[in-house]
């Protein structure tokens, strides 16, 4: 409901946003998970399921965390919607490039192809739904953006309490600390490369904390999907639990983030906010002067029909 369909418009005709989400999702993160499973010195089981989380596309929670720090919605919409796009050719290439350093699997075999329909599907419909609140009833899609925020706040923290329940301290003991640590330091070196990567491109404040919550926030809801239909219990172990940290620490680093944001950074924002404001105020007074006729040089009058007679103007000296 936060997206206006000029500006979604107005991001496809510019596709930044879709070359962020190339690189962002099948370039960086693809490279974090190889490079972290490889200093953690990972089994092959546990460095598929961190390889499968890193070249998994954006999620959704990305989009209502933009909205929580003043970010560009409709750039993150599109970085989501296009990622999951991508992720169709592009997923099962970098697996079968990456894996290679511990297993050797034909790329036929990790194409994900109805996994990423539904999570495209179950992106792009809600996308569809609140375009057309917001276009026929406004007030409506501001109160459902509300809405959607505080649900946001109760799902995580219902999130963490079950995460809890159902790993239990028996699970939790069989998960290396190595692999606890990957799902530490991957969201936050996602977040960093991402705002690195929009500040490479010239993109103002707003766009590059969007752009820093695509690239660290991930599609687990896929990877869970992929873990379980491409492996069986007894391979996959406790590892079929790793998409589950990732995102329990990518919420809760995503959360400090906002929190941060508000107590630090929505004061310049709101600076930068009012600025443009007043430029734009400013130009407009100015275009109006100089729509203003000068009349230093007399006045015309229509005394008849087709006469037209210039009078001069008195100035005094």
């Amino acid at each position: 409901c936060a997206v206006e369909l000029g500006q979604l418009g107005q991001q496809l005709r510019r596709p930044v946003g879709l070359l962020l989400a190339l690189l962002g999702q099948f370039v960086a993160m693809p490279l974090v998970a190889f490079l972290l499973a490889l200093i953690f010195a990972l089994d092959e089981v546990a460095a598929v399921a961190v390889l499968l989380c890193g070249c998994c596309p954006g999620g959704n929670l990305s989009n209502l965390m933009s909205v929580l720090v003043d970010g560009d919605m409709n750039l993150s919409i599109i970085m989501t919607a296009s990622s999951t796009l991508l992720a169709l050719f592009l997923m099962p290439l970098c697996l079968w490039i990456y894996s290679r350093h511990w297993i050797n699997t034909a790329v036929v075999q990790l194409l994900p192809l109805g996994a990423v329909s539904l999570t495209l599907g179950s992106t792009l419909l809600p996308i569809g739904l609140g375009v057309l609140i917001r276009y026929r009833h406004p007030r409506a899609a501001d109160l459902l953006v509300k809405i959607s925020l505080w649900s946001l706040l109760v799902t995580l923290v219902v999130l963490f309490i079950l995460t809890g329940t159902m790993l239990g301290p028996d699970l939790l003991a069989q998960i290396p600390a190595s692999v606890y640590a990957i799902a530490v330091l991957m969201p936050l070196a996602g977040y960093a490369l991402g705002y690195g990567l929009a500040t490479v491109f010239k993109m103002p404040p707003h766009c590059r904390r969007t752009v820093s919550l695509e690239t660290g926030c991930q599609n687990v809801q896929l990877c869970t999907a992929i873990l379980k239909l491409t492996f069986s219990p007894e391979i996959i172990g406790s590892m079929y639990m790793f998409p589950l940290l990732y995102a329990l620490f990518q919420s809760a680093e995503a959360g400090l983030f906002v929190l941060a944001y508000k107590m630090y950074g929505r004061d310049s924002y709101k600076q930068d906010t009012l600025g443009e404001e007043e430029d734009t105020d400013i130009s407009y007074k100015k275009l109006k002067e100089e729509e203003v006729a000068d009349t230093s040089y007399g006045t015309v009058t229509t005394e008849e029909h087709n006469s037209i007679q210039m009078e001069p103007t008195q100035t005094a000296l």
